[in-house]
């Protein structure tokens, strides 16, 4: 794999891994305001993007491997 798709799919990994803790932040805080559907909103939306960069983790990983 040439550094640059490296270096980019690490960046996305470490964006998405921040962005799928700020809403699981964001449901917990609608939790504890009894937001029940925003909470749960927010949490399906963390799962989503937390699943997509584990998938690019494991790109990364495999990748490396060649």
């Amino acid at each position: 794999m040439k550094q640059e798709t490296f270096t980019i799919l690490s960046r996305v990994y470490t964006q998405l891994q921040q962005i799928a803790a700020q809403l699981y932040t964001a449901a917990e805080v609608a939790l504890q305001n009894d937001d029940f559907d925003d909470a749960s909103l927010l949490q399906s939306r963390a799962d989503k993007i937390y699943e997509e960069a584990e998938n690019i983790d494991t790109l990364i990983s495999e990748l490396e491997g060649e």
